[in-house]
Formats: C-alpha cells, structure tokens, sequence
C-alpha cells in the first residue's frame, strides 16, 4: 500500500531496524544502569516516531541524544537527573530557535572542537563497555565476533542478532522462568527537581549542543536534502523538533531524544524510503511499552550485562569514526585537550577548554586556519 510518500511494506519495515544498531544498547544501557521505567521510554519513543513518519512522510531519524546517554550511563545516573536533562535540552532548543542562535553557535563552536567531544564520549563509553565485557569474558568476545560480522547484514542485523541471543541466554540461565505476561499500563508521570535542570546542563547538556547541530541539525538535513531532493526541510525545523519533543517526553518517562545523521543512513541502508517505517517503527514500540513494559523491565535487568558491553563497544566505536578527518597538528592539538578535559573532568570543562586553546592557536594569524 503506498500513499504518495507514505508506504507500508516489507521493505519499510526491514528500514525501520535500520537505526537500532545505536540505539539498543543506549536504551538498554539507560534501563538497566541508570533505572529508567521502560514502559514510559517505550511508549514516547514510539509516540515521537509514528508523529515524524505521519508529519515528514520520511524515515526520519530517532535516537538517544549520545553524549547525554553516554555520561549518563557512564556516571551512573539516577532516572530523575536523566529526565531532567531531557527537559534542559527542550528548552534550551526553544529558545535557540525562537532567537536564531543556532547559526550563530555553528559558526562560533569549531569543528575540532565537536569531534574532541566526540572522542572523549567514545572512550567513556570504552570504559563502561569494559566493564560489562568482563561480566562474561566468554560472551563478550563472541558478541564482538557477531558485530564484526553483521555489521553491514541486510538481513540480520548485529543488535537484533544479540538482543535475541541475550534474551535466550538469559532465559537459558533462568533468570526468565517467571515473566510476567501482557498487561495494560500507560506510561508514568516522571517529575524531576529544577536544580537537576541546571545540573545535566553543566555535566553533559552544554557539550551536547554543538554535537546535535552537527550531526543531528547540519549534516541530517543534508542527508534528507540529497535523498529527497523534492522535500523542504529546514535546519531550523529540525532544531524545532528538538525544542517540542524533550520539553514533553520526559515526563512521560521520555529520554533525551534527537535527531541523528548515522540513523537516518541506517534506515535507508536498508530499505526506508518513506514515513511508513517511522508508523511500523513507532506502533511496535508503543505496543511494547503498553503491554508489556513488566516484561521489557525483567529482560533488561537480566540481560547479560557482557553483550550490553559488546553493543556498547560497536556504539564508542561509531561514534569515534565519526571523528576522522584529515586533520593538522593544530587542529589535533585543539582535539586532544578537548577530548582530555572532557574525559577527565566533564564534557562542559572539555568544551571549554577546547574553545580556549583553538582562540589561542588560530587567534594568531592565519597560518594555521
């Protein structure tokens, strides 16, 4: 069935895994680390994909905001701070868009600068990754072969291939004797305190913002424009959706939500053509949390925390390629200090430092630039 650019078929349904290589063992790092309800997670993620596929007609892009989900999960969050973070970044976005600095940030905030913060997300994400691989070294490093493998699997999707083989295994050990059956519950009303607002800002909230111009603004938008060369989609309706989605999700037990170019090249990898994967997307996902968020909590809890490693593994490593460039010594100079600070002492620090030593390199002249 296909209305204009709205189609529902195998081909859209296989696209509509095509983003979930990232996003499984973000979501299921924010369930079983830091204790989000995935009932309410659930529920909005699906809710937020099924209004872009009906409103953009588009396999538009969902995923984590990834440096928030990477501090948080590395740092060990409790929920509130998470959904708190989720809110700083709605309001920060409307507020970027109603007074028209997100050009002006993208033209302040070096590219050097985004990918130093890039790095140090990959490697705290390394971290925690390691961490969960020597719950089971045995597992790990078959997960790892699994992912090395099916990386690029039309078919058979390396996240889909461990989420199942982590249920099993789980269910081999018997952690899932007892699973709870189907049962009807519509997601929670998740508050938060107001200083956590501020809180998430200085510990990830500030650094995520150039990032998500980037690779969630600039460079989707792009992509969008050079595979539907007919659809008008502005940067700024992007940053829009930014600002309405995470100012009401999280309180509905929403995460911190975005748009992302290695999602959007996902979905069309493989197959999504329309706003129809974004609906079948969406319908499973809402159903999940609906029915059978006891179910998801139980699974998640006793999922192998060693094949959570290896997906978070695969995830660092993504989100370090996306780094590369043919960078100079100064430019590798303004990386390193922003990738050092930020992993030593917090995202906010390394961006600021970054800042700092790219005005003290190329404030000189202009042999570096």
């Amino acid at each position: 069935m296909q209305i204009r650019s709205f189609e529902i078929s195998p081909r859209e349904l296989a696209g509509a895994f095509g983003g979930y290589g990232t996003i499984l063992p973000l979501v299921m790092g924010y369930i079983v680390v830091c204790g989000l309800e995935p009932g309410g997670l659930f529920i909005m993620l699906g809710a937020v994909n099924i209004i872009l596929g009906l409103v953009y007609r588009l396999p538009m892009p969902l995923e984590p905001m990834k440096m928030i989900a990477v501090v948080a999960i590395a740092e060990s969050w409790t929920p509130s701070l998470v959904y708190a973070s989720g809110f700083a970044m709605g309001i920060t976005w409307l507020i970027l868009v109603g007074t028209k600095a997100v050009t002006l940030i993208r033209r302040l905030v070096p590219e050097t600068v985004v990918r130093g913060i890039q790095i140090s997300l990959a490697l705290l994400l390394i971290g925690q990754a390691v961490k969960m691989l020597s719950q089971g070294a045995a597992a790990g490093l078959v997960s790892l072969f699994i992912i090395l493998v099916l990386r690029n699997n039309r078919y058979a999707p390396a996240g889909i291939v461990l989420m199942i083989a982590g249920i099993f295994l789980a269910y081999r050990q018997g952690h899932l004797e007892s699973l709870a059956g189907p049962s009807f519950g519509l997601p929670p009303l998740t508050l938060f305190p107001l200083r956590e607002v501020w809180q998430s800002l200085i510990l990830a909230g500030f650094s995520q913002i150039p990032l998500t111009i980037v690779n969630a603004v600039i460079v989707t938008c792009a992509m969008i424009k050079g595979y539907w060369p007919e659809k008008e989609i502005s940067e700024r309706k992007l940053a829009l959706n930014h600002g309405i989605i995470n100012s009401i999700a999280p309180f509905f037990g929403g995460m911190p939500m975005c748009h992302g170019a290695g999602g959007l090249a996902g979905k069309y990898g493989l197959g999504a053509r329309t706003g129809g994967a974004n609906v079948m997307e969406g319908v499973m996902e809402v159903f999940l949390g609906l029915f059978f968020a006891a179910s998801l909590a139980q699974i998640l809890l006793n999922f192998p925390l060693s094949i959570l490693g290896a997906m978070l593994f695969a995830a660092s490593w993504e989100l370090a390629r996306g780094a590369r460039g043919p960078w100079r010594l100064p430019d590798l100079a303004v990386i390193g200090v922003t990738a050092g600070f930020g992993l030593f002492f917090n995202m906010a620090a390394g961006f600021l430092a970054g800042l700092i030593v790219f005005h003290l390199i190329f404030g000189f002249g202009k042999r570096f630039a």
